[in-house]
């Protein structure tokens, strides 16, 4: 397994972070013109208006702030141009009825509709007290006061190249330079790469086998299509601040608050409808095994470059079990 790294919390159910997080890129903020009727049109494409509506809609997802808005706004209106004009053309072509085109529009009309319920009913969060930022802070010291960081040196071959031979290599090799020498008299292709991980942006079974290990100890990691022997070449403590690690923090506990909030929404909807599976084979496991403490699908979290991130939930069934497969080969 691999995770990613720079580091941010986690955001919560993948469904309902899709939803919050796709709403919240809506809701943008930008600044836009004045003394302008929202009808208004601004230009016209072969009887086609383009109205200040629609440029304030733009400017909004730009994020355009008031000093940048004239210069913004004629190359918005150029990019509004351009797309009417490949509209016209597509529907000139009938493209606009091709039956692929027409089930995009109507996921993407499906998608907005939901992304601004949920918006709605969400609203806005109150914002974690100083206190409650001090307890996660507290409660969590892996992740801030005993937070430890790995540096480790990666050879990367593609997985089929992961044969019996050169598993038995790495078995007996007393450092990656002997088993890239191996790899080299046998011509397999591999890179090299050095990396930074911490116990913030491991999940807590990696890192509790990486601090198992000594200095300059192989293992391999499968990554679906590529692998990587590993080799841990220092392990140093990194604490984080309170004060460095508060903003994050904050934040976290307000994605997890909305997080929890759509959970229970979307549990509410579920609840009072009649939801029936004509393939049976396609309903969804939800069994608690699946399901992290909280009782909410787990996800990996990414991780702020030297900074704390708070914990990531547990595992599902599924990492768990691509984590076995992945430190099969420890040494």
């Amino acid at each position: 397994m691999r995770t990613r790294d720079p580091h941010h919390p986690p955001v919560g159910p993948l469904r309902c972070a899709v939803l919050i997080l796709a709403a919240a890129a809506l809701a943008a903020c930008g600044s836009k013109p004045k003394d302008s009727k929202p009808g208004q049109a601004l230009a016209s494409v072969n009887g086609a208006e383009i109205t200040v509506l629609q440029l304030n809609e733009e400017l909004q997802r730009a994020g355009v702030g008031p000093a940048q808005q004239e210069a913004a706004s004629k190359q918005l209106l150029q990019a509004l141009i351009d797309r009417q004009l490949l509209q016209n053309a597509a529907a000139a072509e009938k493209l606009d009825r091709d039956p692929k085109v027409i089930q995009a529009i109507e996921r993407a009309k499906a998608l907005i509709v939901a992304q601004q319920y949920m918006q709605h009913r969400i609203g806005n969060v109150a914002r974690p007290t100083r206190a409650e930022v001090e307890a996660y802070f507290n409660n969590n010291p892996q992740f801030f006061t005993r937070r430890k960081q790995f540096s480790l040196q990666e050879l990367v071959i593609a997985s089929a190249d992961l044969t019996p031979q050169l598993k038995a290599t790495a078995d007996t090799a007393k450092s990656l330079d002997d088993i890239a020498a191996w790899m080299e008299t046998n011509k397999v292709k591999f890179g090299r790469t050095q990396v930074t991980r911490s116990t913030t942006d491991l999940s807590p079974e990696m890192s509790a086998r990486l601090l198992g290990m000594q200095k300059g100890q192989l293992f391999i990691v499968k990554e679906g299509e590529r692998s990587l022997i590993i080799s841990i070449a220092e392990v140093r403590d990194a604490p984080v601040s309170l004060d460095v690690a508060a903003q994050q923090i904050e934040q976290f506990l307000i994605n997890k608050r909305n997080k929890e909030r759509a959970a229970a929404e979307l549990a509410r909807l579920r609840a009072s409808a009649k939801i029936e599976y004509l393939n049976k084979s396609m309903a969804l496991d939800t069994t608690p095994a699946a399901e992290s403490p909280a009782g909410a699908p787990a996800v990996v979290p990414a991780v702020a470059p030297a900074a704390a991130a708070p914990a990531a939930p547990a595992p599902s069934a599924a990492a768990k079990a691509a984590l076995e497969r992945g430190v099969a080969g420890l040494k």
